[in-house]
């Protein structure tokens, strides 16, 4: 993490944390490799260096080469000593980095030692809580340190660094100020309510700013949505009747044979999941047991699975068979209505023609035409594919990302769930607050929206975040970090 401290702001913080153990834990995947790193920060990090080296001095930023020793003499391992002093280190501590190899074992030992010399285990996600305690983060760029290692793509790994380096943070703070202008001149205009330069209600100045970061919000709200999309993909679920191609259909999108394909009738038992990006898309698909009526006990537990899949999917595909899951005077909607008990929303509902290369006669191509109509009169979509060649596959991806409204810029920035429902929010208030201006010339009542505005936009970078909030956060982070 040497790097990415010394990209941070250097300037000298007056520590929250002050008289708090040094933590250590190794910040390498265990198991065998050729380095494993231990992190330690706090006051004794340095000392407990000196003492498990035998060395008197480190220089800071240099790497130096030691023997790490127990404490009757005998050498545990031999490495690389990295300190960092603070304020000038990624938690703003002192920080002291063990390279040493990669062995379980070794390592392991090692962590004992340093335990020995006084050394407290770190708590999941305690160095990164450490450096937001010390401003050398803020939540954004905390929580882009997960998000960056859980990365599912390179798209989501660049989004996320971009946040860690703050572009996230800097147009939130940059609203933030603007919020904090507005509610100057709304304040002002309440408390002198004589000075004609202040007279908000009828200059349309304040109006016209608020509208001006009315539309900035939107504008970083579309953002966050990709970045979320970016993040955490999309749950899709992939339902219909046996043998109509479900298997074939994940076969198809993963790319290689992980669901087992038979012409037997319910050959899937239980719901099968994979993981795949198409298009720059994180796609969650799970594939399930046919729907239909059974005696057998085994699959009708399975259709029970597939129906708890279905109600919690984000997009739910469902596959029928053109050459026979429809009778003569039957429609893909009707179908769908059939299997789901229910017709499911269009925004999260899309209809798979399986088997479409079939299709040859003229006839069957017309039914299909009629079907396709209704569904489209209905606000739904329907893609023609064939699992067997491959034909529509790379319509079906282009639609399904069209549908759930993916399309990130070059530049997009990783966001999550809880960004999106405070940028919301924000939006609400300044809703309310356009409203209280422009309809009632209330003041006081602007004046408060602005402030419930502010207090939700701040609580994205951790200017305002309740104590359970960041717990939740950081307890999702890995030991190390």
């Amino acid at each position: 993490m040497a790097l990415a401290a010394d990209n941070l702001d250097e300037s000298p913080k007056k520590s929250n944390l002050s008289g708090l153990p040094t933590i250590a834990a190794i910040a390498t995947p265990l198991g065998r490799g050729g380095v494993g790193v231990i992190r330690l920060s706090g006051a004794r990090a340095y000392d407990i260096a000196c003492q498990l080296t035998g060395k008197s001095a480190f220089t800071p930023r240099m790497a130096s080469f030691c023997r790490f020793y127990q404490a009757d003499g005998t050498t545990i391992d031999e490495g690389l000593v990295l300190y960092f002093k603070g304020p000038h280190s990624f938690t703003g501590e002192d920080v002291i980095e063990l390279q040493g190899h990669g062995g379980m074992i070794l390592q392991n030992q090692l962590l004992a030692r340093v335990f020995e010399l006084g050394a407290k285990q770190a708590g999941a996600g305690e160095f990164s809580y450490r450096a937001f305690d010390n401003d050398k983060l803020d939540l954004v760029q905390a929580e882009a340190i997960a998000d960056a290692i859980d990365a599912t793509s390179a798209a989501a790994a660049s989004s996320a660094i971009r946040s860690l380096s703050g572009e996230f943070s800097q147009k939130i703070n940059q609203l933030l100020e603007q919020l904090i202008h507005l509610r100057l001149h709304v304040e002002a205009a309440i408390d002198f309510p004589d000075e004609e330069d202040v007279d908000f209600l009828s200059d349309g100045v304040i109006q016209d700013k608020l509208e001006q970061t009315q539309a900035k919000i939107q504008q970083v709200l579309a953002t966050a949505k990709q970045g979320q999309l970016l993040r955490d993909g999309i749950h899709v679920v992939l339902a219909g009747r046996p043998n109509a191609g479900k298997s074939s259909l994940l076969n198809r999108l993963a790319g290689q044979e992980r669901a087992i394909v038979t012409d037997v009738a319910g050959t899937t038992r239980d719901t099968l999941q994979e993981t795949v990006v198409l298009n720059g898309l994180t796609l969650h698909l799970t594939d399930t047991a046919g729907l239909r009526e059974t005696e057998d006990t085994v699959e009708r537990i399975g259709i029970e699975r597939a129906r708890t899949a279905i109600t919690q999917a984000d997009m739910l595909l469902m596959v029928y068979d053109v050459t026979r899951d429809l009778e003569s005077d039957s429609t893909p909607l009707q179908l769908a209505e059939q299997l789901f008990g229910e017709l499911p929303e269009a925004k999260r509902l899309l209809i798979i023609a399986n088997k479409s290369d079939l299709l040859n006669d003229s006839s069957s191509n017309e039914i299909t035409s009629i079907s396709q109509a209704e569904i489209k009169s209905r606000g739904y979509e329907q893609v023609n594919v064939s699992c067997e060649t491959g034909a529509g596959i790379d319509d079906l991806v282009e639609t399904l990302c069209a549908k759930v409204g993916f399309h990130p810029p070059e530049n997009s920035l990783i966001a999550r769930t809880r960004h999106l429902d405070a940028l919301r929010r924000t939006a609400e208030y300044l809703a309310e607050a356009h409203e209280q201006l422009t309809v009632f010339k209330a003041g006081e009542l602007v004046a408060e929206s602005l402030r419930q505005a502010q207090h939700s936009l701040g609580e994205i970078t951790g200017e305002f975040s309740a104590d359970d909030l960041l717990g939740k956060i950081f307890g999702s982070f890995c030991i190390g970090k």
